[in-house]
């Protein structure tokens, strides 16, 4: 019978201990991985909407012939804010998005409905 001293078991128990967990936290990543590689016709949707929400704000504040700080003045946002909402890097809170639709002259359902119309001529 092989005597381990107490120091190379504790060892081999931390050696052992190390590679179950580098296997579960390798397992962990190629989960979130697949999860990530089959999560892209989402965001590429995502993005388009994003794209078309933008594109409908923008080209309702330039039809009341208004700026992006007369917009973000209105809204108390800065022009930073309403910029990103008309590039699609950032989408305007629901409150804001109402805001954006009195401020407009128009209801909130048609400014929606009018980008589900851009998405789907897209």
């Amino acid at each position: 019978m092989i005597m381990f001293s107490p120091m190379l078991f504790l060892f081999l128990c931390l050696v052992i201990g190390a590679i179950v967990l580098l296997v579960y936290l390798l397992r962990l990543v190629i989960k979130a991985l697949k999860k990530y590689i089959s999560s892209e016709p989402v965001r590429a949707e995502k993005a388009g909407i994003k794209k078309s929400l933008g594109q409908v704000l923008k080209e309702h504040r330039t039809s009341c012939q208004m700026t992006q700080e007369f917009v973000a003045e209105s809204l108390g946002v800065s022009r930073q804010a309403v910029s990103k909402w008309e590039n699609g890097t950032a989408d305007p809170s629901t409150s804001n998005l109402l805001a954006l639709a009195k401020l407009y002259g128009i209801s909130a359902e048609e400014l929606i409905r009018s980008v589900e119309t851009k998405k789907a001529e897209e």
